[in-house]
């Protein structure tokens, strides 16, 4: 099985990067680990279309076609080890509605050397699955990432929603179902506490970390923010979740830049139920489903990027982390050096301890 290269280099960020308020410091996480932590918010940021530019410049996606193509082939090489893995089962599974896919996979942590506390308990992930929104791909192929976070110590949740309807969209699986994908994952993590005390007694519900890869990042980000919802969502709640924090893993975190980049071939517009060429439907929902737009949550954020990510460009991370710093609220985004969509869900990469890491710094 292919397995990525250590990542060469890893900073964090808050905000843009070189902005002022910035300083360095070595944090002990792990021996190939250097973060940048912004000693304060920044206010001083370029306009929106600058910063926009910017961000793309840090792209590490190369502009001649026979370096884009080695970029790709690589990439496909990593989604190929990513996929490779046989499917985890789960030490049980429970239901939180009626339809099929509203289901909760369970992981007992296991492992010796593992997180959990000196009472037997572990801190709960909670795992929601990528794949653009789409009906092809469910949570059993994020079930090897939450093995490997259960032999790592944690108790695992990995949560199942409703994901686009099976007809086709331009050669595609349609993207997301509006308002059911929402509906879901609102409800999934209402009914999380009651289903882990009897499913899970090995977790500590008080330490909660809620992650989620490219389109799963998304809804993690959205899920920690319905307490800043517009008043008449119906999924806004009256203060924020218990959460000790989130570790958003390439999300789709800004919804308006991504569908500028045509992320995973149009499926924000598919997921709004919007059409190209027509923005009234998508200009309407995107304030009830756009994380960059419910800010500031209060909730400890940090935001994992490969710098080669040709799924989800680095772009689309920093332009959340710039919104967040505009509304005095500090993001941290750890970039990884050589690392591209796959291998941050992959238990075969280096990026996949580094994200382990990321969870264990909040959970704690």
């Amino acid at each position: 099985m292919a397995s990525a290269a250590r990542p060469a280099a890893v900073s964090r960020r808050g905000g843009t990067a070189g902005s002022p308020g910035f300083t360095e410091r070595d944090i002990p996480v792990s021996a190939h680990v250097t973060r940048l932590v912004p000693s304060r918010p920044t206010a001083d940021f370029l306009p929106w279309s600058a910063k926009f530019v910017s961000s793309l410049r840090g792209w590490d996606m190369p502009d001649d076609a026979a370096a884009r193509a080695a970029a790709e082939a690589r990439a496909a090489e990593e989604e190929k080890s990513a996929f490779s893995h046989a499917p985890v089962d789960p030490d049980g599974t429970a239901s939180y509605g009626d339809h099929p896919d509203q289901v909760i996979d369970f992981y007992a942590p296991r492992g010796p050397g593992g997180p959990g506390g000196p009472d037997g308990q572990a801190p709960l992930v909670v795992v929601l699955h990528g794949g653009a929104w789409r009906a092809p791909y469910d949570r059993r192929h994020v079930s090897p990432f939450a093995g490997f976070l259960a032999r790592r110590g944690f108790a695992v949740a990995s949560v199942e929603y409703r994901r686009g309807a099976a007809g086709e969209t331009d050669g595609d699986a349609a993207a997301g179902r509006w308002p059911e994908t929402f509906d879901d994952v609102a409800a999934a993590l209402d009914a999380l506490p009651a289903l882990v005390r009897r499913a899970l007694p090995q977790a500590d519900p008080r330490r909660t970390v809620l992650t989620g890869h490219s389109a799963g990042g998304h809804l993690a980000l959205w899920a920690a923010a319905r307490h800043v919802l517009p008043a008449d969502a119906p999924w806004r709640t009256d203060g924020p979740p218990p959460l000790r924090g989130v570790v958003a893993l390439a999300p789709i975190a800004d919804l308006a830049v991504a569908d500028e980049l045509d992320v995973c071939g149009g499926a924000v517009r598919q997921l709004l139920g919007g059409v190209p060429g027509d923005d009234g439907r998508f200009a309407e929902r995107l304030p009830y489903a756009d994380p960059a737009l419910l800010l500031p949550t209060g909730i400890a954020t940090t935001l994992v990027q490969g710098r080669t990510d040709v799924d989800v460009p680095q772009a689309v991370a920093e332009s959340y982390a710039d919104a967040a710093a505009r509304a005095g609220e500090v993001v941290g985004v750890t970039l990884l050096a050589d690392v591209g969509h796959f291998p941050l869900i992959d238990p075969a990469t280096d990026a996949c301890a580094v994200v382990a890491e990321e969870i264990a710094q909040l959970a704690w």
